[in-house]
């Protein structure tokens, strides 16, 4: 059974070949609808966190693809709290064709996955979020043209999104470089392991304090918000934390005119990033957030055909 869980799981061939996929059915529907390739397929979509992107994207992905998609709320099902996941995952199984889900801990979307006779696809976790990465490295494919070789640098909380887009570089031979305060790296275990995931695939991981070094040889430069779901009662004390890490048109003017900046949203703006980087002529953040869908058909494609 073929889940989507980490892109760690996948190797760099694989994610390639989605990648190129997602691209042809984007191309695909700007010219017309999409053929019918997921018709009779439903995809069951759990939700533990609110979302935007991930329930509309992944939505009108199915639709696009002539399937369908379910969204069942934290109340309808509260997961492992009103019902054992094993229990869900078997029962989902019998329904749907596909399952994602949104979950707070990532031992949540992995037990759906190992009680699931349908294919898993992780929407986020506190871990990781592989469908993010995958649109992030779509939107940057889209631009230059390449993945090799291409600097990425993430300001800001080593958390779940900087944890896929270094295993992405690691798989893709990008350069991934980590600007975080004190305190707020990746966990060593996950640099160990996209270390390992790099070696013969060209790209290098590093960590470094400054934001402003760390951008200087960057091509894209990504951040996320200083204060995940989950985080709240941390909120005042990442807020006095971050402010260095802000991604402003100081930070900007230390990289190349040529450098794009990316954001997964929901923006807090005036955090960590202000209007005039996020409205500027060098963000393709909503060109990122269109991606996810394109992206997710890809990964749906690849595991219901």
């Amino acid at each position: 059974m073929k889940h989507f869980l980490s892109l760690a799981d996948y190797s760099g061939q694989a994610l390639s070949d989605m990648l190129d996929l997602a691209l042809r059915l984007k191309d695909e529907r700007r010219k017309g609808p999409n053929k019918p390739l997921l018709k009779g397929k439903v995809l069951a979509m759990v939700f533990q966190k609110p979302s935007l992107r991930t329930r509309v994207s992944f939505d009108m992905a199915m639709r696009h693809l002539g399937g369908d998609a379910l969204y069942l709320s934290p109340a309808e099902i509260g997961l492992g709290k009103r019902e054992a996941i094993s229990d869900v995952s078997r029962v989902l199984s019998g329904y749907v064709d596909a399952v994602m889900a949104r979950v707070f801990d990532h031992i949540h979307v992995v037990e759906l996955a190992e009680y699931s006779r349908v294919p898993v696809i992780n929407g986020l976790s506190d871990f990781n979020h592989p469908c993010q990465a995958m649109a992030d490295v779509l939107t940057i494919q889209e631009h230059f043209g390449r993945l090799d070789g291409i600097n990425l640098t993430y300001v800001g909380d080593g958390n779940n999104v900087a944890t896929s887009l270094l295993f992405a570089c690691a798989r893709l031979g990008m350069n991934f470089t980590l600007a975080a305060p004190e305190g707020y790296e990746l966990d060593p275990e996950v640099i160990d392991q996209g270390q390992d995931l790099a070696k013969g695939n060209g790209g290098t991981i590093r960590q470094l304090r400054d934001p402003l070094k760390a951008v200087q040889d960057a091509n894209v430069i990504y951040t996320d918000t200083w204060v995940s779901m989950g985080q709240e009662e941390e909120a005042r004390k990442r807020e006095k934390v971050f402010p260095p890490y802000q991604v402003n048109a100081e930070l900007l003017a230390q990289a190349d005119p040529s450098t794009i900046v990316l954001h997964c949203l929901p923006a807090h703006r005036g955090q960590e990033i202000t209007n005039e980087v996020a409205d500027g002529p060098q963000s393709l953040i909503f060109d990122q957030a269109e991606n996810r869908m394109h992206a997710q058909k890809a990964i749906l494609v690849s595991l219901l055909t």
